[in-house]
């Protein structure tokens, strides 16, 4: 079935009517007994929808609960087999005002869902035009502008401001209409009230030519809410970006191994367990399966987060997503659809964004609080003014002022501003925040969790041992290595070329599946690859190193071991981060051994290995149910769920797509040293935001009772109001002062080495 075509808002959203057989496609198993099935609800994009929606589909019968996803507007609804049909969850969806749809992964990263956000930035564009030119006009009323003069201010300000309210408001008043129109109340309805009074109430004034009109509090107010909702958009946008990059390893078709030998293209959606497939060289795996014939290596940083290939034979088990390197296999699929483990991995990130959706956005926090607050504090004064013996011209002026004084202005700018101002800070230092709301949670955290390879290290292989072969071997080797694309073949070329040697030209190369390579010189027989294939006996002690073997003819054969580098300053990051109070973990996906060398390198004590993103996700929710705010830094596929639930997250930018998309901050350059400085600058900020926020109430404390009471006039409280929000920027500006020490500038013990050298020692 087509999906009907719908903006994110739901301002052309259609119903949804789930036929036949169609429903199947989108229902998962949840357990015993139990379906899941995940639906779209475009309109539920404020903090009030999650008590709507899960509180009345839980109550259904056969329903076992309902979890609202705010960032990516998706509910997921697990219930009773039989009890239940989707469809009525869809009916029940409507009836509360929410339309819904079965939820498809591959719509999220659609450019079509870019409507919104051009909606959006129309309307803050249009806000923030109106506001800074009708602020231009006041400041002439406010200099002296009398009579005739002054009216003509007020039409051209009226001109400028009601047009654009009327704009720039409407996702504002939609959502309101739409509240009121189902027996609600939401945040948007005394958002709208305040602009709407203030608008009217000054073309009330410029109609009756007297002193005073407010066009620049209703424009400004609505500016500054816009700022928020549309950062908020952006926000969503970036998590579905994320999920969208994961289902987007997986293939869209497979070559189908019929029972007679024939062959054919399938989709992979009608792919089943017990089929047979085969996948060239080259290719993701459509599926979840076990490799019935051919020998290869798999590229599973999928699953392990490690870069270099993995050999797999007839028998090994295979996921979805993993690309097949260098020869063809035939796979038998044991799951197919939502139940191979890239579905899974989608499925624990869309949890882990949901653990995050409960940290509300700062203006989310803004309208929903404060908003009200504001318009119940105007009514009072008009009722109160009103029973006190006066008229309504001037109750209302005295509401108009409250509502003025009280505007949330420099409130809202209290952090935003200071996240700006530290986000250039943290950009030219070479870390970009890609969420405004990472700063606020860096300052907060007190456990630290590294990913391994490309974290810590640089996930670069670099040769070790050993350094003192001869040149003619190493050649030799070269010559072998450049016909593959192997990591280690790499790194092999790349020492070569570092020392200025050129590969010898090798004939005959053949590469041979889980082996190595082969090839002829001047009548001797080359091998490149495993210890056994070169007859070369294995270690019994693993030490954590990666290696190649390499025999010429008849001569003892040659081990390469190669080590993966650390970033500048791992070992340094670690100390400084552990005298700034914050306990630091190491989580890798890969063996014991070589976790265990870069954990003494670096002086980590709590190291973990072979952990699965599955593990690794355990992992940081169990830190979290303790107490713990988790900063997780990795940089692989299989990191992303752990990034998405850790209470924020940082990546280096040489990290995956998936990785840096699912990480909240990202990191420019080789050195680690990033993770203190964010921190450190993070926590600046936390503390003059909070000051920020003390001089936003206390203005308000302090100036509220005086407009209530009528010692404020309109005008007075809108330079109140300016005045205020001049004093939030030039604090914020503050963050911007001083020097961030890095983990250099900390003066690491005399036993603790740093870099390359305390890898080797590790050794």
């Amino acid at each position: 079935m087509t999906l009907p075509c719908c903006t994110l808002d739901g301002e052309y959203f259609q119903p949804f009517k789930l036929e036949g057989e169609d429903a199947a496609r989108w229902i998962s198993s949840a357990g015993p007994g139990l379906k899941r099935i995940e639906f779209l609800v475009p309109q539920a994009s404020r903090p009030e929808a999650m008590a709507h929606i899960e509180t009345d589909l839980g109550a259904l019968a056969g329903v076992k609960s309902a979890r609202l996803n705010l960032t990516g507007r998706r509910v997921a609804v697990v219930y009773e087999d039989g009890a239940i049909e989707p469809q009525a969850l869809i009916d029940r969806l409507g009836f509360l005002g929410y339309m819904a749809r079965p939820f498809d992964p591959r719509e999220t990263g659609l450019t079509k869902d870019d409507r919104e956000n051009s909606r959006l930035l129309r309307a803050l564009a249009v806000a923030g035009f109106a506001a800074s030119n009708v602020m231009l006009l006041s400041v002439s009323v406010w200099s002296g502008a009398e009579g005739a003069t002054r009216d003509l201010f007020h039409w051209l300000s009226a001109m400028i401001a009601l047009p654009a309210v009327a704009y720039a408001g409407r996702p504002f008043f939609y959502s309101a209409v739409n509240a009121l129109r189902l027996g609600r109340v939401n945040m948007d309805v005394p958002i709208s009230l305040g602009v709407l009074l203030a608008s009217f109430m000054s073309l009330f004034e410029t109609i009756n030519g007297e002193a005073h009109a407010y066009f620049d509090a209703s424009v400004t107010l609505l500016f500054f809410l816009l700022a928020g909702r549309y950062l908020d958009h952006l926000m969503r946008a970036r998590a579905r970006s994320a999920i969208a990059q994961l289902v987007s390893l997986s293939a869209e078709g497979a070559t189908l191994v019929e029972a007679d030998g024939s062959r054919r293209y399938v989709p992979a959606r009608d792919l089943k367990a017990g089929m047979v497939v085969a996948v060239a060289a080259g290719d993701r795996l459509p599926a979840d399966g076990l490799i019935r014939e051919g020998t290869s290596d798999m590229d599973r940083s999928l699953l392990t987060g490690e870069t270099a290939p993995e050999t797999v034979r007839p028998g090994a088990l295979v996921h979805a997503g993993e690309m097949n390197v260098t020869a063809p296999i035939t796979v038998e699929i044991t799951a197919a659809g939502n139940d191979t483990f890239l579905s899974e991995l989608v499925r624990l990130m869309a949890s882990a964004e949901q653990g995050q959706s409960r940290y509300i956005r700062i203006a989310d926090r803004l309208a929903r609080f404060y908003s009200p607050a504001v318009h119940t504090l105007a009514a009072v004064t008009l009722i109160g003014w009103l029973l006190l013996g006066h008229g309504w011209h001037d109750s209302i002026m005295a509401a108009i002022a409250v509502l003025i004084i009280t505007c949330p202005c420099a409130l809202g700018l209290a952090v935003p501003a200071v996240q700006v101002v530290a986000s250039g800070k943290l950009f030219r230092s070479g870390v970009m925040i890609k969420d405004g709301a990472a700063l606020e949670k860096l300052a907060g955290v007190d456990t630290v969790i590294f990913d391994k390879t490309g974290t810590l290290t640089k996930g670069e292989p670099a040769l070790v041992s050993p350094l003192m072969v001869s040149t003619d071997t190493l050649a030799l080797a070269a010559g072998l290595a450049q016909a593959s694309k192997h990591p280690l073949s790499r790194a092999l070329v790349r020492e070569v070329a570092k020392r200025g040697l050129q590969p010898v030209t090798v004939l005959d190369v053949a590469e041979h599946p889980g082996l190595g390579l082969s090839g002829t010189h001047a009548g001797e027989q080359l091998r490149l690859g495993n210890r056994a294939w070169c007859g070369m006996e294995e270690s019994g002690e693993d030490l954590g190193l990666l290696e190649f073997a390499f025999r010429r003819s008849a001569k003892p054969a040659v081990l390469f071991q190669f080590e993966d580098q650390l970033r500048p300053d791992a070992a340094s990051t670690v100390a400084t981060l552990r005298q700034m109070g914050l306990a630091v973990h190491l989580l890798s996906g890969d063996r014991e051994a070589a976790v265990k060398r870069v954990a003494d390198a670096v002086g980590i004590d709590t190291a973990v290995s072979r952990a699965s993103p599955q593990a690794k996700l355990a992992y940081v929710d169990a830190l979290t149910s303790a107490g713990k705010k988790v900063l997780m830094v990795g940089d692989g596929i299989n990191d992303a769920p752990a990034l998405a639930a850790g209470y924020t997250s940082m990546a280096p930018a040489t990290a995956s797509d998936i990785g840096r998309t699912a990480a909240e901050t990202v990191w420019m350059g080789e050195s680690a040293s990033a993770v203190v400085r964010a921190i450190k600058v993070s926590r600046r900020t936390q503390r003059i935001a909070k000051e920020n926020f003390a001089l936003a109430v206390g203005y308000n404390v302090f100036a509220v009772p005086l407009a209530m009471i009528g010692f404020v006039s309109p005008l007075v409280a809108a330079v109140a109001m300016s005045t205020s929000s001049i004093i939030v920027i030039a604090n914020a500006l503050r963050v911007g002062l001083g020097r961030t020490p890095g983990p250099s500038s900390v003066r690491v013990d005399g036993d603790q080495q740093t870099g390359r050298n305390a890898l080797k020692d590790a050794a």
